[in-house]
């Protein structure tokens, strides 16, 4: 294997794809990237055996020889990081070692063989459908937060991917808070799949905020997001029965509460220093255009904040974990956050203030 490439055009894909390579694995081939060159085009190609990601970038030069070699992707991105900017890079494949040069520069990597790294698994009978990429990213940050991150209830461990009747849904849950963002576009497909927590944290990675479209494959084992022509990412799909998120979501919240996003925020964040430590509860009482919120924790310490809002209706008072409130308030991206209350002892519902594409719950808590 032989090509030649300039740094400002290796760094970036390197650095896509040194972050799926896990620092322990069970197979030592997987803590290695794949390095190919095929068809003037140089190939990365970086997997946990769970989440996939394929960089391609095209070669000017003529002087490459087509092989396959695998090697540690941190110790190389170290390596063409800390070249000077303007550096042509030449490497090459020899003696169970890749070699890369840079002007008086010379490094030799240990490599593994190509043939053990594990094969690209091809979907079969696949649901394809597109979105915008700049789309498809807002709606994953609004959603992922809310993933269980460690969880017995495995199927929780992931973001549900629904598409129905023209729409399609990311809902996000840990069993103690909920978001949920629709999309409406032309498909007449049908998918329900729940994708792994890394390969979502990894696709906010990758995708830019772009309105030119990506196109999405899968089937009933695996996806494939094909971002553009240069860069691709499969995961393996959860196998398991994700719970009826639409009956979760509360339909007669009566009590509405309109506040100022950032003055809620900043209240939250002021109060929730004093509570406490284990349970980060905080109180929310609302009267007649009043929002008080109050923590108090076991040293006898306590906060209140009040603020001024667009509320009529009785006087109502809900605990909840202020952390999660905070979590919701930092993917708000309107000037003012709409509360819907029903009563103490149920979610509360937070949408955008002028529409519901966006929601998310929070379940309350004793204080």
């Amino acid at each position: 294997m032989y090509f030649e490439i300039s740094r400002k055009e290796l760094l970036t894909p390197l650095k896509m794809v040194v972050s799926v390579v896990e620092q322990r694995q069970t197979l030592p081939i997987l803590g290695n990237i794949l390095v190919s060159v095929r068809d003037n085009t140089l190939h990365l190609t970086a997997t946990d055996s769970e989440v996939e990601i394929i960089c391609s970038i095209p070669l000017e030069s003529s002087l490459q020889t087509e092989e396959a070699e695998t090697t540690i992707p941190r110790k190389l991105f170290d390596i063409v990081r800390s070249l000077p900017d303007a550096s042509e890079i030449q490497m090459n494949g020899e003696d169970n070692h890749i070699v890369l040069k840079s002007g008086k520069s010379r490094f030799s990597l240990s490599t593994l063989p190509a043939k053990d790294f594990p094969a690209l698994t091809e979907i079969e009978n696949p649901v394809e459908f597109r979105v915008p990429q700049g789309k498809f990213r807002e709606l994953l940050q609004k959603t992922a937060f809310c993933i269980a991150a460690n969880d017995v209830r495995y199927y929780l461990m992931g973001l549900l991917l629904e598409i129905r009747e023209g729409k399609m849904f990311l809902v996000g849950t840990d069993g103690h808070r909920m978001a949920v963002a629709q999309h409406e576009f032309e498909t007449e497909q049908v998918a329900k799949v729940i994708v792994p927590r890394k390969a979502v944290l990894e696709l906010l990675k990758l995708l830019p905020a772009s309105d030119e479209e990506m196109v999405i494959t899968c089937n009933e084992h695996h996806i494939k997001f094909q971002i553009n022509d240069s860069l691709v990412m499969n995961s393996k799909l959860i196998d398991g029965n994700f719970p009826d998120w639409q009956g979760v979501v509360p339909l007669h919240a009566d009590k509405i509460v309109l506040a100022e996003t950032a003055s809620l925020k900043q209240a939250l964040s002021r109060v929730s220093i004093l509570s406490n430590e284990k349970y980060k509860g905080v109180r929310l009482t609302v009267t007649d255009n009043l929002l008080i919120v109050n923590a108090k924790n076991p040293q006898q310490e306590e906060a209140t904040e009040e603020l001024v809002v667009e509320y009529q209706g009785d006087e109502l008072e809900v605990g909840f974990n202020g952390v999660y409130l905070l979590d919701a308030l930092n993917v708000v991206s309107t000037s003012q956050v709409r509360l819907a209350f029903t009563d103490p002892s149920s979610s509360v519902l937070l949408t955008h203030e002028d529409n519901e594409d966006f929601k998310w719950i929070i379940m309350p808590m004793r204080l």
